[in-house]
């Protein structure tokens, strides 16, 4: 019982935090942002280092050490992403009116290299697992995959809470690219297959002849595709998810301060 009751505990305990700490450092001073690439990209070398030592153990550990890794490699694709330096060619709003081919050609542009990257790294880790009994690392960075590319789309095409709180200053213009309606038709679709999909997992992990490797792994999938599914509801509720990551957006009260102090410094006098 605990190979699936503690996996799911992890999980949810993995994305609560990570997701918190992504939030704080991407909301910090940009100048603080060198560090924490530094700091991403040395978690994404151990992580892929990582993926490609386990992928040959289909123990119980090797499913634990296979989900971290892909969480490691996923949060590099996040950290790029928010601090700035991995977006598209992209970086300005665009007017309210836009709509149709001109919009969703300008959304891409926004979004055009962090898109590439992830096709990248997605088949860098592909290639280190390769024909490998252990992909569930694999399977972690594609469900991130699958589930944000499902919340992008959503939030494009429109639902009630767009989560804008969570975008850094410096990604503010990103915001034009949302819509804001009570919902839109490919919402329920993506809450179908992330159900399907979810249960899919479930059975396996469950099954009789499932072994431990198979049992907390799965349950892991799951669990991750569950709170995916629960980011999106969150997207149709008359209450948004910012209570949850409270003590990460505190960085963006700290350091609003801290730049309107510097601007001030060198902003020329207009005194006589």
């Amino acid at each position: 019982m605990a190979d699936l009751w503690l996996p799911a505990l992890v999980t949810l305990l993995v994305w609560w935090f990570s997701t918190g700490l992504i939030i704080y450092l991407d909301g910090l001073r940009r100048e603080t942002f060198r560090w924490t690439m530094l700091g991403a990209t040395s978690l994404l070398l151990v992580g892929l280092a990582g993926l490609h030592m386990v992928a040959w153990d289909a123990s119980a550990a090797g499913a634990w050490l296979g989900f971290l890794c892909g969480v490691l490699c996923w949060a590099w694709i996040e950290i790029a992403f928010l601090t700035g330096l991995v977006t598209g060619p992209r970086r300005t709003a665009i007017p309210r009116s836009t709509r149709g081919w001109p919009r969703l050609r300008a959304a891409v542009a926004a979004i055009l290299w962090h898109e590439i990257a992830i096709i990248v790294l997605a088949a860098v880790i592909v290639a280190l697992t390769w024909g490998a009994p252990n992909q569930i690392g694999t399977w972690t960075f594609i469900a991130f995959w699958v589930m944000r590319q499902s919340a992008k789309l959503n939030v494009f095409l429109g639902v009630r809470n767009l989560s804008e709180s969570f975008l850094p200053d410096h990604l503010r213009y990103l915001e034009s690219f949302f819509a804001r309606r009570p919902m839109n038709l490919l919402f329920p679709v993506s809450v179908l297959a992330g159900v399907v999909g979810c249960g899919l997992l479930v059975l396996a992990a469950i099954a009789p002849d499932a072994s431990r490797h198979e049992t907390i792994g799965f349950t892991l999938l799951a669990t991750l595709v569950a709170l995916g599914l629960l980011e999106h509801i969150f997207m149709v509720m008359p209450v948004s998810a910012d209570g949850l990551w409270k003590w990460g957006l505190a960085s963006r009260q700290t350091a609003a301060p801290a730049v309107a102090k510097e601007e001030g410094r060198t902003r020329p006098s207009t005194a006589g």
